[in-house]
């Protein structure tokens, strides 16, 4: 095959992976729009009430607001925890540093459904009641991995050299992680620290384990679903899931690109 022919063909095997990715969500996207509540096909009756409809939906608001809390917390806790956990393993030798290290990532490589029930028996276990703070720490144990994942990788592309420099200078080790450190894993931990948002806002199968009564945004989506008079509804807050999330993710892809990091 010519060069002018490969070209072609990868082309064309690129425009179709797009299109099986993407077009499951341009059908939500034009659901979104369709005046008839039965999913009929082709559509007839084209329409935005249903955007009106999803905003007044108190229900709908409470659940956004719950995602909203749980994915802020977590993200706090695994910026934490996942930065600390990169620096101990990057910057210190010690026996079994390869297997805290394959810890660490372990929960994200697991099911959800075998990260939920152990979360469901350990709350019942320590007696905690299930609310918030379950759902916090239910989506801090994939959201670590996140931020560790970037920040070690962006260490590991940094020069101990630089911290000697410093050190070389007189600076003491506060003013190094200040001025060395910190800006080396700022772009790193920003793109974790969206990445973990974005994770955390979406989750649906730990949450089912964790949530108790409560009801975050996919959650909400799921029971809704199943009712054909709300399923317009759905297709909206889909959409506007979509669009809203495709933000941070965007951004993350960008500042990854940029330092080194990683978005596993």
């Amino acid at each position: 095959m010519s060069g002018r022919g490969s070209g072609i063909a990868l082309k064309a095997a690129v425009l179709v992976v797009v299109l099986f990715l993407h077009i499951p969500f341009l059908v939500i996207v034009l659901y979104s729009f369709n005046g008839d509540r039965g999913q009929s096909w082709p559509i007839t009756n084209w329409t935005t009430q249903w955007f009106g409809a999803a905003f007044d939906n108190s229900g709908l608001r409470d659940a956004v607001a719950l995602s909203v809390e749980a994915a802020v917390g977590a993200t706090v806790i695994a910026v934490t925890l996942g930065t600390l956990a990169s620096f101990a393993v990057h910057r210190f030798h010690f026996f079994g540093r390869e297997t805290i290290s394959f810890i660490l990532v372990l929960p994200l490589a697991l099911p959800g459904i075998v990260t939920g029930m152990a979360l469901n028996a350990t709350i019942n276990v320590g007696g905690f009641p299930f609310g918030l703070f379950t759902i916090i720490a239910g989506h801090a144990t994939f959201c670590v991995v996140v931020v560790y994942n970037n920040a070690i990788a962006r260490l590991r592309r940094g020069s101990r050299s630089l911290d000697e420099a410093s050190a070389d200078l007189g600076a003491n080790p506060i003013q190094t992680f200040r001025h060395i450190t910190v800006p080396l894993l700022r772009g790193a931990l920003f793109a974790g620290a969206l990445l973990a948002f974005a994770l955390s806002f979406d989750e649906v199968i730990v949450t089912t384990f964790t949530a108790g009564t409560q009801a975050t945004l996919p959650i909400w989506i799921l029971d809704h679903l199943r009712l054909p008079n709300e399923r317009p509804i759905v297709n909206v807050v889909a959409v506007l899931i979509v669009v809203v999330m495709t933000i941070p993710i965007f951004i993350a892809q960008r500042l990854s690109g940029d330092d080194g990091a990683t978005l596993t």
